[in-house]
Protein backbone atom coordinates (compact mmCIF):
# COMPACT_ATOMS: atom_id res chain seq x y z
CA UNK A 1 0.00 0.00 0.00
CA UNK A 2 2.67 2.09 0.94
CA UNK A 3 4.51 1.40 -2.25
CA UNK A 4 1.30 1.97 -4.70
CA UNK A 5 0.96 5.67 -2.72
CA UNK A 6 4.56 6.57 -3.21
CA UNK A 7 4.05 5.76 -6.71
CA UNK A 8 0.75 7.96 -6.92
CA UNK A 9 2.76 11.13 -5.42
CA UNK A 10 5.53 10.76 -7.27
CA UNK A 11 3.32 10.73 -10.50
CA UNK A 12 1.87 13.68 -9.07
CA UNK A 13 4.60 15.91 -8.93
CA UNK A 14 5.70 14.91 -12.06
CA UNK A 15 3.19 15.65 -14.36
CA UNK A 16 2.33 11.60 -14.97
CA UNK A 17 -0.98 10.60 -15.76
CA UNK A 18 -2.86 8.80 -13.13
CA UNK A 19 -3.61 6.50 -16.00
CA UNK A 20 -0.13 5.32 -17.12
CA UNK A 21 1.03 5.08 -13.58
CA UNK A 22 -1.60 2.65 -12.91
CA UNK A 23 -1.35 0.68 -15.84
CA UNK A 24 2.61 0.24 -15.17
CA UNK A 25 2.09 -0.90 -11.67
CA UNK A 26 -0.24 -3.42 -13.01
CA UNK A 27 2.15 -4.50 -15.27
CA UNK A 28 4.96 -5.04 -12.40
CA UNK A 29 2.56 -6.78 -10.02
CA UNK A 30 1.91 -9.10 -13.23
CA UNK A 31 5.35 -9.81 -13.57
CA UNK A 32 5.54 -10.26 -9.88
CA UNK A 33 2.62 -12.81 -9.60
CA UNK A 34 4.10 -14.64 -12.40
CA UNK A 35 7.84 -15.01 -10.39
CA UNK A 36 6.13 -16.29 -7.63
CA UNK A 37 4.12 -18.67 -9.44
CA UNK A 38 7.09 -19.98 -11.47
CA UNK A 39 9.09 -19.80 -7.75
CA UNK A 40 5.84 -21.57 -6.16
CA UNK A 41 5.68 -24.33 -9.27
CA UNK A 42 9.06 -25.32 -9.22
CA UNK A 43 9.39 -25.62 -5.10
CA UNK A 44 6.14 -27.56 -5.49
CA UNK A 45 8.06 -29.89 -8.44
CA UNK A 46 10.74 -30.23 -6.17
CA UNK A 47 9.02 -31.43 -3.19
CA UNK A 48 6.18 -33.75 -4.97
CA UNK A 49 7.88 -35.41 -7.95
CA UNK A 50 4.15 -36.60 -9.01
CA UNK A 51 1.58 -33.88 -9.83
CA UNK A 52 -1.11 -33.89 -7.56
CA UNK A 53 -4.36 -34.95 -9.21
CA UNK A 54 -6.59 -32.32 -10.02
CA UNK A 55 -3.70 -30.01 -10.59
CA UNK A 56 -3.91 -28.26 -13.82
CA UNK A 57 -1.02 -29.50 -16.20
CA UNK A 58 1.64 -27.47 -17.30
CA UNK A 59 2.11 -27.04 -21.09
CA UNK A 60 5.25 -29.12 -22.65
CA UNK A 61 6.86 -27.54 -25.24
CA UNK A 62 9.46 -29.65 -27.74
CA UNK A 63 11.88 -27.58 -29.61
CA UNK A 64 14.60 -28.58 -31.95
CA UNK A 65 17.89 -26.55 -31.49
CA UNK A 66 16.63 -24.92 -34.87
CA UNK A 67 13.76 -23.52 -33.57
CA UNK A 68 15.16 -21.95 -30.78
CA UNK A 69 17.41 -20.25 -32.82
CA UNK A 70 14.86 -18.81 -34.57
CA UNK A 71 12.64 -17.59 -32.21
CA UNK A 72 15.37 -15.96 -30.56
CA UNK A 73 15.86 -13.66 -33.64
CA UNK A 74 12.31 -12.58 -33.61
CA UNK A 75 11.70 -12.31 -29.49
CA UNK A 76 14.87 -11.56 -27.73
CA UNK A 77 14.72 -8.36 -26.29
CA UNK A 78 18.58 -7.90 -26.06
CA UNK A 79 17.79 -8.30 -29.93
CA UNK A 80 15.09 -6.24 -30.53
CA UNK A 81 16.91 -3.02 -28.16
CA UNK A 82 19.97 -3.51 -30.55
CA UNK A 83 18.08 -3.22 -33.32
CA UNK A 84 16.62 0.32 -32.17
CA UNK A 85 20.10 1.85 -32.75
CA UNK A 86 20.57 2.34 -36.27
CA UNK A 87 16.95 3.57 -36.19
CA UNK A 88 18.28 6.75 -34.04
CA UNK A 89 20.33 8.00 -36.65
CA UNK A 90 18.57 8.00 -39.63
CA UNK A 91 17.22 11.07 -37.25
CA UNK A 92 20.41 12.11 -36.45
CA UNK A 93 21.34 12.35 -39.93
CA UNK A 94 18.06 14.22 -41.42
CA UNK A 95 18.78 16.77 -38.34
CA UNK A 96 22.05 17.49 -39.95
CA UNK A 97 20.74 17.56 -43.76
CA UNK A 98 18.56 19.68 -42.80
CA UNK A 99 21.29 22.18 -42.15
CA UNK A 100 21.10 22.29 -45.95
CA UNK A 101 17.76 22.72 -46.83
CA UNK A 102 16.49 25.96 -47.96
CA UNK A 103 14.78 28.67 -45.37
CA UNK A 104 12.30 31.18 -46.46
CA UNK A 105 11.76 34.14 -44.60
CA UNK A 106 9.19 36.80 -44.67
CA UNK A 107 8.60 40.07 -43.14
CA UNK A 108 5.58 42.31 -43.00
CA UNK A 109 4.98 45.06 -40.95
CA UNK A 110 3.58 48.94 -40.36
CA UNK A 111 5.79 51.98 -38.73
CA UNK A 112 3.93 55.19 -37.97
CA UNK A 113 6.51 58.29 -36.98
CA UNK A 114 5.96 61.67 -35.72
CA UNK A 115 9.08 63.81 -35.44
CA UNK A 116 9.94 67.74 -35.20
CA UNK A 117 11.81 69.07 -37.71
CA UNK A 118 15.35 70.86 -37.32
CA UNK A 119 15.77 72.60 -40.50
CA UNK A 120 13.57 74.83 -43.11
CA UNK A 121 14.21 72.13 -45.88
CA UNK A 122 12.82 69.55 -43.66
CA UNK A 123 9.51 70.16 -45.60
CA UNK A 124 7.05 70.75 -42.29
CA UNK A 125 7.26 71.90 -38.80
CA UNK A 126 6.13 68.21 -37.77
CA UNK A 127 6.90 65.32 -39.89
CA UNK A 128 4.66 62.64 -40.04
CA UNK A 129 5.33 59.15 -41.74
CA UNK A 130 3.45 55.71 -42.43
CA UNK A 131 5.89 52.99 -43.72
CA UNK A 132 4.21 49.66 -44.66
CA UNK A 133 7.16 46.61 -45.19
CA UNK A 134 6.34 43.71 -47.26
CA UNK A 135 9.73 41.48 -47.58
CA UNK A 136 10.56 38.24 -48.63
CA UNK A 137 13.65 36.01 -49.23
CA UNK A 138 15.02 32.49 -48.98
CA UNK A 139 18.82 31.26 -48.05
CA UNK A 140 20.74 28.28 -48.22
CA UNK A 141 24.06 26.11 -47.35
CA UNK A 142 25.80 25.33 -50.06
CA UNK A 143 27.44 21.29 -49.83
CA UNK A 144 29.92 21.91 -52.29
CA UNK A 145 32.73 24.80 -50.98
CA UNK A 146 30.81 25.19 -47.81
CA UNK A 147 29.64 28.51 -48.93
CA UNK A 148 26.07 30.22 -48.42
CA UNK A 149 23.56 31.69 -50.42
CA UNK A 150 20.79 34.15 -50.31
CA UNK A 151 17.86 36.38 -52.03
CA UNK A 152 15.97 38.82 -50.80
CA UNK A 153 12.97 41.08 -51.93
CA UNK A 154 12.23 43.86 -50.40
CA UNK A 155 9.13 46.05 -50.44
CA UNK A 156 7.82 49.31 -48.76
CA UNK A 157 5.45 51.83 -48.79
CA UNK A 158 5.87 55.83 -47.36
CA UNK A 159 3.65 57.61 -46.78
CA UNK A 160 4.88 61.36 -45.41
CA UNK A 161 3.60 65.09 -44.69
CA UNK A 162 6.96 66.46 -46.52
CA UNK A 163 6.11 69.07 -48.71
CA UNK A 164 9.40 69.10 -50.42
CA UNK A 165 8.54 65.20 -51.37
CA UNK A 166 8.95 63.93 -54.92
CA UNK A 167 6.51 61.32 -54.24
CA UNK A 168 3.87 60.94 -51.73
CA UNK A 169 3.31 57.63 -51.43
CA UNK A 170 6.72 56.50 -51.98
CA UNK A 171 6.67 53.11 -53.11
CA UNK A 172 9.83 51.63 -53.18
CA UNK A 173 11.27 47.30 -54.30
CA UNK A 174 14.34 45.88 -54.76
CA UNK A 175 15.70 42.59 -54.84
CA UNK A 176 19.64 41.48 -53.73
CA UNK A 177 21.70 38.17 -54.28
CA UNK A 178 24.37 37.65 -51.72
CA UNK A 179 26.91 35.02 -52.29
CA UNK A 180 29.67 33.82 -49.18
CA UNK A 181 31.90 31.93 -50.11
CA UNK A 182 35.21 30.38 -47.87
CA UNK A 183 38.08 30.40 -50.38
CA UNK A 184 40.38 28.58 -47.37
CA UNK A 185 39.08 27.01 -44.48
CA UNK A 186 35.79 25.42 -44.82
CA UNK A 187 36.22 24.99 -48.47
CA UNK A 188 37.33 21.39 -48.66
CA UNK A 189 35.05 20.02 -45.35
CA UNK A 190 33.79 22.13 -42.35
CA UNK A 191 32.14 20.81 -39.34
CA UNK A 192 28.57 20.09 -40.75
CA UNK A 193 29.62 18.20 -43.79
CA UNK A 194 32.32 16.05 -41.09
CA UNK A 195 29.64 15.59 -38.64
CA UNK A 196 27.81 14.07 -41.84
CA UNK A 197 30.39 11.46 -42.52
CA UNK A 198 31.23 10.62 -38.60
CA UNK A 199 27.34 9.85 -38.11
CA UNK A 200 27.41 7.81 -41.02
CA UNK A 201 30.01 5.95 -40.08
CA UNK A 202 28.33 5.73 -36.51
CA UNK A 203 25.62 4.26 -38.06
CA UNK A 204 27.31 1.63 -39.64
CA UNK A 205 29.56 0.65 -36.26
CA UNK A 206 26.02 0.35 -34.53
CA UNK A 207 24.88 -2.18 -37.24
CA UNK A 208 28.19 -3.97 -36.53
CA UNK A 209 27.02 -4.09 -33.17
CA UNK A 210 24.05 -5.00 -33.80
CA UNK A 211 24.90 -8.25 -36.36
CA UNK A 212 27.57 -8.64 -33.38
CA UNK A 213 24.48 -9.04 -30.57
CA UNK A 214 22.89 -11.13 -32.87
CA UNK A 215 25.62 -13.68 -33.56
CA UNK A 216 26.90 -13.52 -29.70
CA UNK A 217 23.03 -14.11 -28.44
CA UNK A 218 22.73 -17.27 -31.00
CA UNK A 219 25.50 -18.96 -29.78
CA UNK A 220 24.22 -18.24 -26.46
CA UNK A 221 21.10 -20.13 -26.90
CA UNK A 222 22.70 -22.49 -28.34
CA UNK A 223 25.17 -23.21 -25.30
CA UNK A 224 21.62 -22.79 -23.00
CA UNK A 225 20.12 -25.43 -25.33
CA UNK A 226 23.16 -27.82 -24.52
CA UNK A 227 22.98 -26.99 -21.20
CA UNK A 228 19.64 -27.84 -20.68
CA UNK A 229 19.85 -31.25 -22.91
CA UNK A 230 23.07 -31.66 -20.40
CA UNK A 231 20.83 -31.03 -16.87
CA UNK A 232 18.30 -33.39 -18.22
CA UNK A 233 20.00 -36.19 -19.23
CA UNK A 234 22.08 -35.64 -15.74
CA UNK A 235 18.84 -36.20 -14.15
CA UNK A 236 18.37 -38.97 -16.05
CA UNK A 237 21.36 -40.20 -14.62
CA UNK A 238 20.97 -39.18 -11.33
CA UNK A 239 17.61 -41.44 -11.20
CA UNK A 240 19.25 -43.97 -13.05
CA UNK A 241 21.51 -43.92 -10.21
CA UNK A 242 19.26 -44.05 -7.92
CA UNK A 243 17.45 -46.48 -8.91
CA UNK A 244 20.39 -48.84 -8.19
CA UNK A 245 21.05 -47.55 -5.20
CA UNK A 246 17.26 -48.74 -4.19
CA UNK A 247 17.96 -52.29 -5.96
CA UNK A 248 20.58 -52.88 -3.68
CA UNK A 249 19.04 -51.85 -1.06
CA UNK A 250 16.32 -54.59 -1.16
CA UNK A 251 19.14 -56.61 -2.44
CA UNK A 252 20.81 -56.80 0.71
CA UNK A 253 17.52 -56.80 2.63
CA UNK A 254 16.91 -60.34 0.84
CA UNK A 255 19.84 -61.42 1.94
CA UNK A 256 19.70 -60.25 5.54
CA UNK A 257 16.68 -61.75 5.88
CA UNK A 258 18.19 -65.19 4.44
CA UNK A 259 21.09 -64.50 6.45
CA UNK A 260 23.88 -63.93 3.78
CA UNK A 261 24.55 -60.80 4.44
CA UNK A 262 25.09 -58.96 7.73
CA UNK A 263 22.49 -55.73 8.78
CA UNK A 264 25.08 -53.18 8.92
CA UNK A 265 25.52 -53.31 4.99
CA UNK A 266 21.82 -52.52 4.77
CA UNK A 267 22.67 -49.30 6.12
CA UNK A 268 25.65 -48.75 4.06
CA UNK A 269 23.53 -48.87 0.97
CA UNK A 270 20.66 -47.10 2.62
CA UNK A 271 23.12 -44.32 3.27
CA UNK A 272 24.34 -44.55 -0.48
CA UNK A 273 21.14 -44.33 -1.71
CA UNK A 274 19.98 -41.33 -0.09
CA UNK A 275 22.91 -39.85 -1.60
CA UNK A 276 22.23 -40.78 -4.35
CA UNK A 277 18.58 -39.16 -4.01
CA UNK A 278 20.34 -35.89 -3.01
CA UNK A 279 22.34 -36.06 -6.05
CA UNK A 280 19.06 -35.98 -7.73
CA UNK A 281 17.03 -33.20 -6.49
CA UNK A 282 20.59 -31.13 -6.41
CA UNK A 283 20.17 -32.06 -10.67
CA UNK A 284 16.65 -31.38 -10.42
CA UNK A 285 17.09 -27.78 -9.56
CA UNK A 286 20.16 -27.38 -11.93
CA UNK A 287 17.38 -28.51 -14.40
CA UNK A 288 15.12 -25.93 -13.51
CA UNK A 289 17.45 -23.05 -13.30
CA UNK A 290 19.28 -23.84 -17.04
CA UNK A 291 15.41 -24.21 -18.51
CA UNK A 292 14.73 -20.61 -17.12
CA UNK A 293 17.83 -19.25 -18.49
CA UNK A 294 17.06 -20.68 -22.07
CA UNK A 295 13.54 -18.83 -21.83
CA UNK A 296 14.70 -15.75 -21.01
CA UNK A 297 16.66 -15.54 -24.79
CA UNK A 298 13.64 -16.92 -26.02
CA UNK A 299 10.86 -14.56 -24.84
CA UNK A 300 9.77 -11.21 -25.23
CA UNK A 301 8.17 -10.80 -22.05
CA UNK A 302 6.52 -13.15 -18.98
CA UNK A 303 3.67 -12.94 -21.11
CA UNK A 304 4.97 -14.77 -23.49
CA UNK A 305 3.31 -18.48 -23.42
CA UNK A 306 6.48 -19.81 -23.44
CA UNK A 307 7.36 -18.54 -20.11
CA UNK A 308 5.17 -20.30 -18.48
CA UNK A 309 5.57 -23.79 -20.33
CA UNK A 310 8.36 -26.75 -19.90
CA UNK A 311 11.05 -26.74 -22.45
CA UNK A 312 11.61 -30.29 -24.05
CA UNK A 313 14.47 -29.80 -26.36
CA UNK A 314 14.07 -32.82 -28.53
CA UNK A 315 17.78 -32.88 -30.50
CA UNK A 316 20.57 -34.46 -28.48
CA UNK A 317 24.40 -33.47 -28.97
CA UNK A 318 26.34 -36.10 -31.93
CA UNK A 319 29.69 -36.59 -31.21
CA UNK A 320 30.82 -35.83 -34.85
CA UNK A 321 35.13 -35.21 -34.83
CA UNK A 322 35.68 -31.87 -36.71
CA UNK A 323 39.01 -30.59 -38.45
CA UNK A 324 40.19 -27.23 -37.20
CA UNK A 325 41.55 -24.93 -39.84
CA UNK A 326 43.26 -22.43 -36.81
CA UNK A 327 44.59 -20.34 -39.80
CA UNK A 328 41.63 -20.04 -42.00
CA UNK A 329 39.61 -19.58 -38.93
CA UNK A 330 42.42 -16.11 -37.84
CA UNK A 331 41.96 -15.05 -41.75
CA UNK A 332 38.03 -15.22 -41.33
CA UNK A 333 37.80 -13.33 -37.75
CA UNK A 334 40.85 -10.58 -38.71
CA UNK A 335 38.42 -10.15 -42.04
CA UNK A 336 34.89 -10.39 -40.38
CA UNK A 337 35.01 -9.83 -36.74
CA UNK A 338 32.39 -7.29 -36.38
CA UNK A 339 34.96 -5.42 -33.49
CA UNK A 340 37.29 -5.30 -36.32
CA UNK A 341 35.11 -4.08 -38.17
CA UNK A 342 33.62 -1.59 -36.13
CA UNK A 343 37.20 -0.27 -35.19
CA UNK A 344 38.42 0.23 -38.68
CA UNK A 345 35.14 2.55 -38.95
CA UNK A 346 36.38 4.45 -36.19
CA UNK A 347 39.45 4.91 -37.74
CA UNK A 348 37.65 6.32 -40.54
CA UNK A 349 36.15 8.59 -38.69
CA UNK A 350 38.87 9.53 -36.90
CA UNK A 351 40.63 10.92 -39.86
CA UNK A 352 37.51 12.69 -41.22
CA UNK A 353 37.62 14.57 -37.86
CA UNK A 354 41.58 14.94 -37.98
CA UNK A 355 40.82 16.22 -41.90
CA UNK A 356 38.91 18.88 -40.67
CA UNK A 357 41.17 19.74 -37.99
CA UNK A 358 43.53 20.37 -40.09
CA UNK A 359 41.38 22.65 -42.68
CA UNK A 360 40.66 24.40 -38.93
CA UNK A 361 44.63 25.51 -39.31
CA UNK A 362 44.15 27.34 -42.78
CA UNK A 363 43.47 31.23 -43.26
CA UNK A 364 40.12 32.11 -43.04
CA UNK A 365 39.59 34.03 -46.78
CA UNK A 366 35.92 34.81 -47.52
CA UNK A 367 34.59 35.92 -50.48
CA UNK A 368 31.51 37.58 -50.43
CA UNK A 369 29.50 38.86 -53.84
CA UNK A 370 26.27 40.53 -54.58
CA UNK A 371 24.49 42.28 -56.98
CA UNK A 372 20.92 43.94 -56.77
CA UNK A 373 18.36 46.49 -58.08
CA UNK A 374 15.74 48.99 -57.23
CA UNK A 375 12.92 50.42 -58.08
CA UNK A 376 10.88 53.33 -57.17
CA UNK A 377 6.82 54.01 -58.23
CA UNK A 378 4.18 56.08 -56.38
CA UNK A 379 2.80 59.65 -57.81
CA UNK A 380 5.50 62.00 -58.96
CA UNK A 381 5.14 65.75 -58.51
CA UNK A 382 6.20 68.36 -60.70
CA UNK A 383 6.78 71.41 -58.46
CA UNK A 384 7.02 75.37 -59.39
CA UNK A 385 10.66 75.51 -57.41
CA UNK A 386 11.32 74.28 -54.28
CA UNK A 387 8.64 73.50 -51.90
CA UNK A 388 6.17 75.29 -54.72
CA UNK A 389 2.98 74.67 -55.70
CA UNK A 390 2.57 71.32 -57.60
CA UNK A 391 1.36 71.88 -60.99
CA UNK A 392 1.59 68.43 -62.20
CA UNK A 393 0.86 65.22 -60.82
CA UNK A 394 2.17 62.33 -62.78
CA UNK A 395 0.51 58.79 -61.91
CA UNK A 396 2.60 56.11 -61.17
CA UNK A 397 1.99 52.81 -58.63
CA UNK A 398 3.69 49.62 -57.85
CA UNK A 399 3.95 48.26 -61.11
CA UNK A 400 5.78 51.18 -62.41
CA UNK A 401 8.34 50.60 -59.35
CA UNK A 402 8.49 47.01 -60.68
CA UNK A 403 9.02 47.68 -64.10
CA UNK A 404 12.38 50.20 -62.89
CA UNK A 405 13.20 47.36 -61.12
CA UNK A 406 12.99 44.75 -63.97
CA UNK A 407 14.75 47.02 -66.02
CA UNK A 408 17.76 47.26 -63.73
CA UNK A 409 17.02 51.09 -63.95
CA UNK A 410 19.45 51.68 -60.78
CA UNK A 411 21.88 48.41 -60.40
CA UNK A 412 24.48 47.95 -57.59
CA UNK A 413 26.93 44.88 -56.87
CA UNK A 414 29.65 44.45 -54.21
CA UNK A 415 32.63 42.33 -54.51
CA UNK A 416 35.32 42.15 -51.21
CA UNK A 417 37.55 39.44 -49.73
CA UNK A 418 37.86 39.38 -45.74
CA UNK A 419 40.73 38.17 -44.77
CA UNK A 420 42.09 36.44 -41.12
CA UNK A 421 44.85 34.40 -39.42
CA UNK A 422 46.05 34.19 -36.33
CA UNK A 423 49.53 34.82 -35.29
CA UNK A 424 51.25 32.42 -33.25
CA UNK A 425 50.11 29.21 -31.62
CA UNK A 426 46.66 28.70 -31.44
CA UNK A 427 43.77 26.25 -30.78
CA UNK A 428 43.28 25.10 -33.99
CA UNK A 429 46.68 23.78 -34.19
CA UNK A 430 46.89 22.55 -30.81
CA UNK A 431 44.34 20.26 -31.39
CA UNK A 432 45.06 19.44 -34.95
CA UNK A 433 48.62 18.02 -32.97
CA UNK A 434 46.96 16.25 -30.23
CA UNK A 435 44.55 14.61 -32.52
CA UNK A 436 48.05 13.29 -34.68
CA UNK A 437 48.85 12.10 -31.40
CA UNK A 438 45.84 9.87 -30.39
CA UNK A 439 45.92 8.57 -34.51
CA UNK A 440 49.08 6.98 -33.75
CA UNK A 441 47.55 5.74 -30.60
CA UNK A 442 44.50 4.27 -32.67
CA UNK A 443 46.68 2.62 -34.79
CA UNK A 444 48.40 1.05 -32.20
CA UNK A 445 45.17 -0.21 -30.65
CA UNK A 446 43.87 -1.65 -33.50
CA UNK A 447 47.03 -3.79 -34.15
CA UNK A 448 46.52 -4.69 -30.13
CA UNK A 449 43.06 -5.51 -31.28
CA UNK A 450 43.95 -7.83 -34.20
CA UNK A 451 46.56 -9.68 -31.78
CA UNK A 452 43.38 -10.35 -29.42
CA UNK A 453 41.68 -11.59 -32.24
CA UNK A 454 44.43 -14.06 -33.11
CA UNK A 455 44.68 -15.30 -29.38
CA UNK A 456 40.77 -15.65 -28.98
CA UNK A 457 40.41 -17.85 -32.27
CA UNK A 458 43.71 -19.60 -31.45
CA UNK A 459 42.48 -20.18 -27.71
CA UNK A 460 39.46 -21.51 -28.71
CA UNK A 461 40.60 -23.70 -31.28
CA UNK A 462 42.67 -25.12 -28.21
CA UNK A 463 39.52 -25.72 -26.11
CA UNK A 464 37.88 -27.26 -28.95
CA UNK A 465 40.59 -29.87 -29.01
CA UNK A 466 41.14 -30.46 -25.61
CA UNK A 467 37.17 -31.08 -25.15
CA UNK A 468 37.37 -33.19 -27.87
CA UNK A 469 40.59 -35.34 -26.44
CA UNK A 470 38.09 -35.19 -22.86
CA UNK A 471 35.71 -36.86 -24.41
CA UNK A 472 37.29 -39.51 -26.17
CA UNK A 473 38.92 -40.26 -22.59
CA UNK A 474 35.50 -39.92 -20.85
CA UNK A 475 34.10 -43.00 -23.55
CA UNK A 476 37.19 -45.56 -22.32
CA UNK A 477 36.64 -44.47 -18.82
CA UNK A 478 32.88 -45.27 -19.13
CA UNK A 479 33.41 -48.24 -20.67
CA UNK A 480 35.29 -49.27 -18.10
CA UNK A 481 32.91 -48.05 -14.96
CA UNK A 482 30.06 -50.81 -16.44
CA UNK A 483 32.42 -53.32 -16.91
CA UNK A 484 34.04 -52.99 -13.42
CA UNK A 485 30.17 -52.66 -11.99
CA UNK A 486 28.96 -55.75 -13.71
CA UNK A 487 32.05 -57.53 -12.15
CA UNK A 488 31.68 -56.55 -8.98
CA UNK A 489 27.95 -57.48 -9.24
CA UNK A 490 28.76 -61.07 -10.72
CA UNK A 491 31.28 -61.33 -7.63
CA UNK A 492 29.10 -59.93 -5.07
CA UNK A 493 26.13 -62.29 -6.48
CA UNK A 494 28.54 -65.33 -5.34
CA UNK A 495 30.18 -63.55 -2.23
CA UNK A 496 33.77 -62.89 -3.66
CA UNK A 497 32.87 -58.86 -3.17
CA UNK A 498 31.64 -57.15 -0.51
CA UNK A 499 28.91 -54.49 -0.45
CA UNK A 500 31.03 -51.47 -0.15
CA UNK A 501 32.72 -52.58 -3.61
CA UNK A 502 29.29 -52.83 -5.28
CA UNK A 503 28.21 -49.45 -3.88
CA UNK A 504 31.92 -47.91 -5.24
CA UNK A 505 31.17 -49.52 -8.54
CA UNK A 506 27.69 -47.68 -8.60
CA UNK A 507 29.45 -44.31 -7.30
CA UNK A 508 32.03 -44.74 -10.49
CA UNK A 509 29.59 -45.84 -12.85
CA UNK A 510 27.72 -42.82 -12.12
CA UNK A 511 30.90 -39.91 -11.94
CA UNK A 512 31.52 -42.02 -15.06
CA UNK A 513 28.13 -40.78 -16.99
CA UNK A 514 28.40 -37.76 -15.86
CA UNK A 515 32.12 -37.00 -16.79
CA UNK A 516 30.82 -38.17 -20.44
CA UNK A 517 27.92 -36.25 -20.76
CA UNK A 518 29.55 -33.13 -19.68
CA UNK A 519 32.14 -34.01 -21.90
CA UNK A 520 30.09 -34.84 -25.12
CA UNK A 521 28.20 -31.19 -24.21
CA UNK A 522 31.75 -29.03 -23.60
CA UNK A 523 32.80 -30.44 -26.95
CA UNK A 524 29.32 -29.30 -28.59
CA UNK A 525 30.06 -25.38 -26.64
CA UNK A 526 33.38 -25.34 -27.76
CA UNK A 527 32.36 -26.05 -31.68
CA UNK A 528 29.66 -23.46 -30.77
CA UNK A 529 32.38 -21.00 -29.11
CA UNK A 530 34.89 -21.47 -32.27
CA UNK A 531 32.26 -19.98 -34.85
CA UNK A 532 31.03 -17.65 -32.64
CA UNK A 533 34.69 -16.06 -32.04
CA UNK A 534 35.08 -15.85 -35.71
CA UNK A 535 32.51 -13.18 -36.25
CA UNK A 536 32.03 -10.91 -32.69
CA UNK A 537 33.40 -10.80 -29.43
CA UNK A 538 32.17 -12.24 -26.36
CA UNK A 539 30.58 -10.35 -23.75
CA UNK A 540 28.91 -8.23 -25.74
CA UNK A 541 32.35 -5.77 -26.32
CA UNK A 542 32.16 -3.53 -29.70
CA UNK A 543 34.99 -1.18 -31.13
CA UNK A 544 37.75 -2.76 -28.96
CA UNK A 545 38.37 0.41 -26.89
CA UNK A 546 39.48 2.39 -29.67
CA UNK A 547 40.06 6.03 -28.74
CA UNK A 548 37.43 8.54 -30.55
CA UNK A 549 38.90 11.53 -31.78
CA UNK A 550 36.92 14.99 -31.21
CA UNK A 551 37.06 18.19 -32.77
CA UNK A 552 35.09 21.39 -32.96
CA UNK A 553 33.03 20.47 -35.64
CA UNK A 554 30.16 23.18 -35.56
CA UNK A 555 27.21 23.54 -37.85
CA UNK A 556 27.89 25.83 -40.74
CA UNK A 557 24.66 28.17 -40.54
CA UNK A 558 23.43 30.91 -42.82
CA UNK A 559 25.40 33.62 -42.13
CA UNK A 560 23.71 36.87 -40.71
CA UNK A 561 24.47 38.79 -43.78
CA UNK A 562 23.23 36.30 -46.15
CA UNK A 563 20.19 36.14 -44.25
CA UNK A 564 20.04 40.02 -44.37
CA UNK A 565 20.70 41.13 -47.32
CA UNK A 566 23.77 42.86 -46.91
CA UNK A 567 24.87 44.47 -50.04
CA UNK A 568 21.56 46.91 -50.89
Amino acid sequence: MKTRLLAFVTAMSVGVPLTAVAQNSARLDAIARDAARQFQQARAEAQTPTAAPGAPAVPVVNMTLDDATQRALERNLDIAVERLNPQTFDFSLASINAAYRPTLTSNVGLRSATTFSRSQTAGAAILESDTLLGNAGFGQNLRRGGGSVSVNFLNNRLAQSDQFALRNPTLSTSFNALLVQPLMRGFRVDGTRTQLVVTRLNQDMSELALRGTIVATLANVRNAYWDLVYAIQAVDAARRSLNLASKLVEDNRSRVEVGTLAPIDIVQAQAEEALRRQTLVQAEATNRTTELALKRLLVNGTDDPIWSSTLNPTDRPSFVPETLDVQAAVRKALENRTDLLQSRKQVQSNEVTVKNLADQKLPALDLSASYGASGIGGPQFIRQGLGGTVTQTIPSGFNDALGTLGRLTAPQWNLSVAFSYPIGNNQAQANHARALVQTRQTMAQSKQLELQVATEVTNAALVAESSLTRYQTSLASLELAQKRLDAEQSKFEVGMSTNFFVVQAQRDLADAQNTELKALLDYRKALVDFQRVQEAPAGGRTSGGLTSITGAAGTTAITAAARNGVGN
